[in-house]
């Protein structure tokens, strides 16, 4: 296996976690500096995934009609525009913009990265490069909320944005470089219709979920919103059925190891991606914590991560993809419930351990998830699979996002409009409940499904249960 492709499309990734998990530890110096509450900048984040979601499904598109190398080379460059902008940004309105801005960078990178890793890499060795590919974006999160703490803490937040530059202007230089040219596939007109309805339904349900749980408009907003985002979705599934080349095919579902994988892995996110935005704002709003203190706490989990990549193909081999997936969500779910019992008497020691367990048991459920969603893919199948996937890993994390916000609101609400503990316990405890729902697909999903991808068929019936498949 090319190590050199998956280490260059990793660029990509550890930008946008390190962004993400900069962003969480710096919310209060961010929101004190454009005169809102920590709360309402969540709005911030919701509009980066909103873009995300509006143009991933034209990424794949994109990719075939222009060359996936040259598109992930100006989705970085685009990223790091919408980096300086937020580094310049004096008004929750300018960040924002910012943000969305960031995001059509970002809803271009990740989804046609793994395209290219997908067609450049044998089914056999899909597991290896899905490890490979993921360590070195786990350094971002790592590293950002201590970069991001000491910057906020001792310099300006704007620096946490600048950062990102070196980063990025590495990775075009690499890309255009190292990445293979896949050319030209394609030149079918892009189905705008369809872009319209799905940019629409996306953007619609994100949106008005966040949108119900912030102060700025009344709530009765939020749920027209989303009603608008529902509806323009069941609009869309009408017109996909009729197209003849939509721009997202609902045919694909009828993978039932695609579909299972993607339910479950949507579900798992919707509680995981909930966690980066709750626990900095909990240690530096509930314990009284700085950025910097709270980023090194926060930094152990990303520790487990990368621990566990070397790990995962063993334990793939070993007990198969339903086995560890299972093992993964239920222990995952239940890390996150016991964050809500944090409180500023726990000894750190004891917090350090369970974040570096949490992300030991986040780290093997999104190795896994990820390979056995593209284990049946055909390459035909592979740029849609590729934009279905992230999109709907982004629309899980933004309404995570927003229903840990709106929880967290309503709770202060309750309590006379004091923001206490137990606002972000009870946030917690939802988020963890969410999360031990994705168990319920992986229940009903093969015991052998994936097996000549993680290497258990091979284990079983030899060499020929595991011959290698081009993607």
């Amino acid at each position: 296996m090319n190590r050199s492709i998956p280490l260059v499309l990793a660029v990509a990734l550890f930008m946008e976690q390190m962004d993400s998990t900069v962003i969480a530890t710096a919310l209060p110096a961010i929101a004190a500096d454009v005169n809102t509450s920590p709360i309402s900048l969540k709005l911030a984040l919701t509009a980066y995934l909103v873009s995300l979601a509006i143009f991933i499904p034209i990424s794949g598109w994109m990719a075939d009609r222009f060359g996936a190398r040259r598109i992930f080379a100006i989705a970085i460059g685009v990223f790091l525009a919408g980096s300086i902008a937020c580094a310049v940004s004096g008004s929750l309105i300018e960040f924002v913009a910012a943000r969305f801005l960031q995001g059509m960078g970002g809803a271009m990178m990740t989804p046609v990265g793994r395209l290219v890793l997908l067609r450049s890499t044998e089914k056999s060795q899909l597991v290896s490069a899905m490890a490979w590919l993921t360590i070195p974006a786990l350094v971002g999160p790592m590293v950002g909320p201590p970069v991001g703490g000491f910057l906020t803490t001792f310099l300006s937040w704007h620096w946490i944005f600048l950062i990102n530059i070196p980063i990025g202007l590495a990775g075009i230089v690499f890309a255009i470089k190292i990445l293979p040219d896949d050319g030209i596939r394609v030149r079918d007109k892009v189905d705008w219709t369809g872009f319209l309805l799905s940019g629409t339904a996306t953007s619609g349900i994100v949106f008005g979920l966040s949108v119900i749980s912030l102060p700025v408009l009344p709530p009765v907003w939020g749920l027209a919103i989303t009603g608008i985002g529902i509806l323009s979705l069941i609009a869309y599934l009408r017109h996909a059925r009729a197209h003849p080349k939509p721009l997202l095919d609902p045919k694909i579902f009828r993978n039932r190891t695609f579909s299972l994988s993607l339910l479950g892995s949507s579900l798992f996110r919707v509680g995981s991606g909930a966690v980066p935005f709750l626990l900095p704002l909990m240690l530096q709003l509930g314990f009284g914590m700085s950025p910097f203190q709270s980023g090194m706490i926060t930094f152990i989990s990303a520790a487990g991560a990368i621990l566990m990549k070397f790990a995962i193909k063993r334990i793939l081999s070993l007990g198969g993809f339903r086995f560890t997936l299972l093992v993964a969500a239920a222990g995952s779910a239940l890390s996150i419930a016991v964050n809500g019992f944090f409180t500023p008497a726990t000894p750190i020691t004891l917090i350090l351990l369970i974040l570096f367990v949490s992300g030991l048991v986040r780290s093997m459920f999104f190795t896994a998830v990820n390979a056995l969603t593209f284990s049946e893919i055909s390459p035909e199948e592979a740029a849609q699979a590729s934009s279905i996937t992230s999109a709907s890993q982004q629309v899980s994390i933004a309404i995570g996002v927003a229903l840990a916000g709106g929880i967290v609101e309503v709770v202060t609400r309750l309590n006379g409009g004091v923001l206490g503990l137990n606002a972000f316990h009870t946030a917690f405890f939802a988020v963890a409940a969410l999360t031990s729902v994705a168990i319920l697909p992986f229940l009903v999903l093969p015991p052998d499904a994936g097996d000549a991808v993680s290497g258990r068929a091979l284990g079983r019936a030899g060499p020929r249960a595991a011959s290698p498949v081009r993607s």
